[in-house]
């Protein structure tokens, strides 16, 4: 019987603090906002930390950290400080 592989990862998911009351006061602005601000800042962090983005939804994403763990503790401290405009669901090691 081949044995399981496993692996430590870092869990990311957040989502737009008051998205609904933003979207309805200015969808395309909002729209507009939130694509620069997921080009400029939350897409090269999570890469820059050697993570990854495996889903969105809406205003929502989830991103995976698997290099080592001291990656992920970086990434983890570092996170509430860029993460301004977002609620954080959780980040689970």
């Amino acid at each position: 019987m081949e044995r399981e592989r496993r692996r430590l990862a870092a869990i990311l998911s957040a989502d737009v603090v008051g998205y609904s009351r933003l979207m309805e006061a200015d969808e395309s602005g909002t729209l507009a906002a939130f694509k620069r601000h997921r080009e400029d800042l939350l897409d090269p962090r999570i890469k820059h930390h050697d993570g990854r983005i495996v889903g969105t939804a809406g205003d929502g994403l989830i991103a995976e950290f698997v290099r080592n763990h001291l990656r992920m503790c970086q990434y983890q401290k570092d996170a509430d400080r860029w993460l301004d405009g977002y609620r954080k669901a959780g980040i689970a090691v």
